[in-house]
């Protein structure tokens, strides 16, 4: 079943035969969509299903909430991906086949102006993605401290001058609000360094990664995800900026190993692997993908498998 209309003006789905054929779908087998979004890796998997087979999908997000297949063998979960273990318990499948998530963030969030993603037009200061949470955009930049600023800009944006973008924000935060798109972009772009756009879209990654705390949230999925699966079972991640990357790389080189701990092990006393490496370097989208879908071209898949 191809996308409807609907959803394909809500996200076109990125490297979508490659990401649902690496998950080797068995057809009465329990999968997992951990970023419904449009609904298209959904559809996708949903058609090679059988009668008995089930798909747990979730988002955050409730414009993605109408997105959801009419299809009795999916459920919705309208949560962060990073509550996926107590959610599948909750709907009794506390192990899966297979788990898909795709990290981008929708065409329809980046195109409806008043969510704040776009560095385009003008719109409150929001960036997010679950709109029942508190912590906005422009509360960050009305609350932060300068170093505090300074931090988030050089780890979540890569920004080269983040120390002097934070001494202008608390600067200008003093004369007036900072709530919107346009003020924040008139503070930034008189200090941007090399392409102003890029400069701007690297400022407004690092405030929605942290609005949304979406590293964090990341990384405890990949480590619940390699719980849950059972053996044989597939961990199928497709990203689109280095940050992401990185911490799916890792995560996968290492076998699935937890990323973060309070007293790091000795490589000999890490405990087996449980993930085996599908994919030791990400598949991309082609040329033609990239021409029909421009937001694309940053895309990277990789897959790991259950090994016990």
């Amino acid at each position: 079943m191809a996308d409807t209309p609907a959803s394909s003006r809500y996200h076109q789905p990125v490297l979508l035969r490659e990401a649902v054929e690496a998950l080797q779908i068995r057809p009465d087998a329990t999968y997992v969509d951990a970023t419904l979004g449009g609904g298209g890796h959904s559809r996708e998997i949903l058609n090679r299903l059988g009668p008995g087979g089930r798909l747990i999908a979730f988002d955050q997000d409730e414009s993605a909430w109408r997105n959801i297949p009419d299809d009795p063998r999916i459920v919705l979960v309208g949560e962060n991906f990073r509550h996926l273990k107590r959610f599948l318990r909750l709907h009794n499948a506390p192990q899966i086949s297979g788990i898909l998530a795709d990290l981008g963030v929708s065409s329809y969030q980046f195109d409806t102006r008043e969510r704040g993603f776009s560095i385009a037009g003008d719109a409150e200061l929001d960036m997010r993605m679950d709109r029942r949470l508190p912590l906005t955009a422009a509360g960050i930049l009305r609350r932060y401290e300068e170093n505090a600023l300074q931090q988030l800009f050089e780890k979540y944006g890569e920004v080269t001058n983040a120390r002097t973008l934070a001494e202008r924000i608390v600067q200008a935060r003093q004369t007036f609000p900072l709530t919107t798109v346009g003020e924040l972009k008139t503070v930034a772009g008189g200090i941007s360094k090399g392409n102003p756009q890029r400069y701007l879209a690297q400022v407004f990654q690092a405030l929605r990664i942290e609005v949304n705390d979406e590293l964090n949230a990341l990384e405890e999925m990949l480590e619940q995800a390699a719980e849950a699966l059972e053996p044989g079972g597939r961990l199928v991640v497709i990203t689109f900026h280095s940050l992401e990357d990185r911490i799916v790389k890792a995560f996968f080189k290492t076998g699935g190993r937890k990323l973060q701990e309070d007293t790091p092990k000795p490589d000999d006393q890490a405990g087996d692997p449980v993930l085996r490496q599908v994919t030791k370097k990400p598949v991309l989208p082609d040329a033609t993908e990239i021409k029909t879908n421009p937001r694309a071209r940053s895309a990277k898949l990789r897959v790991a498998e259950k090994t016990a």
